[in-house]
């Protein structure tokens, strides 16, 4: 039996952002809920099963809310928050949104699902943390989120990030430029959630006082990494004499967090990923956390989901 609801919102500016460009959001709500929304001003109807449109109803009072602090939409958002209302009704939205990472000023970040959540819980209490899971699920950008308020906070000096150059066979000397030039293609993707998290300058002159500090794997040996955050990205790539080098540099009021994706190891055939082995032989050890993302969690275009799914499907058919 079909019913009919309304929201009314305070204005117009806040219903127009919630709504989004040509009403794309309420368009994707309404898709995604199998619902019928009709806006006109600052008034919602919604049509449809009486438990479809009170989870619409919601959805949308959730995103009110966060238009009301400030925060801005964008079609992820929305497609996000009905999958976690799916997955965990208004309390796992609540929670979602209750946790937040202050970077600097007014820049926060926050979980987008049940995984991010939990992987940004196991910070406060473990001192090696793995995420593993596909790309596209926001490991490294969380973990450079992380590492940046703790360096701002003064929890820690430095922050090192470190990536194993596979690529290049880690024969970097064989390569054209100074170190920085020769590393900056294998870690471009930290680069990129920095600029995102503070200005230009500011990152700039981190890197002149060594607060961050950004270098490939093979440079990591004989260092004891004390008062530092470290993140090893692209941690499938490591061998297993790499990850174990890599655990053992951790001294003193450190926090490591190494994220990868098993199904995407770029080693030779025949040798074991450093990533793959940790899992077999770490689990259980106290301080020390595996969290574990899936297509779910996938926080980029909705396409990178599919593409993954269809690969998982076309490795299952392959090894049945």
């Amino acid at each position: 039996m079909s019913v009919q609801k309304q929201m009314v919102f305070e204005n117009n500016d806040l219903s127009q952002n919630l709504y989004g460009p040509e009403n794309c959001y309420v368009k994707l709500i309404a898709n995604l809920n199998q619902v019928q929304i009709n806006v006109r001003g600052n008034q919602a109807t919604i049509v449809g099963s009486e438990s479809h449109v009170d989870a619409v109803l919601s959805i949308l009072g959730e995103l009110v809310k966060q238009l009301k602090k400030g925060r801005s939409l964008n079609m992820i958002d929305v497609q996000k928050t009905v999958e976690n209302f799916k997955q965990g009704g208004l309390e796992n939205l609540q929670n979602l949104s209750a946790e937040s990472v202050l970077i600097s000023g007014q820049k926060s970040i926050r979980p987008k699902s049940q995984a991010q959540l939990e992987y940004m819980k196991s910070v406060e209490k473990n001192d090696i943390i793995f995420g593993v899971g596909p790309a596209g699920t926001g490991k490294t950008y969380l973990a450079m989120a992380l590492g940046l308020s703790y360096l701002l906070q003064k929890k820690v000096k430095r922050i090192i990030v470190t990536r194993p150059a596979v690529e290049a066979g880690e024969k970097l000397g064989f390569l054209p430029g100074n170190l920085e030039e020769k590393v900056d293609p294998y870690l471009r993707p930290v680069y990129d959630a920095l600029y995102d998290f503070l200005e230009a300058e500011k990152v700039q002159k981190m890197f002149e006082r060594n607060d961050i500090e950004i270098a490939p794997l093979a440079f990591m040996r004989g260092r004891t990494l004390s008062d530092a955050f470290i993140i090893l990205d692209e941690a499938q790539n490591t061998t297993s004499a790499q990850m174990k080098m890599f655990l053992t540099r951790v001294g003193q009021n450190t926090k490591a967090m190494i994220s990868g994706d098993v199904t995407q190891v770029d080693l030779p055939p025949g040798q074991i990923s450093g990533l793959v082995q940790a899992e077999a032989i770490l689990k259980g050890i106290e301080g020390i956390s595996f969290c574990y993302f899936d297509d779910r969690d996938v926080v980029r275009h909705r396409l990178v989901r599919e593409v993954i799914k269809a690969y998982e499907s076309f490795n299952s058919r392959s090894h049945s």
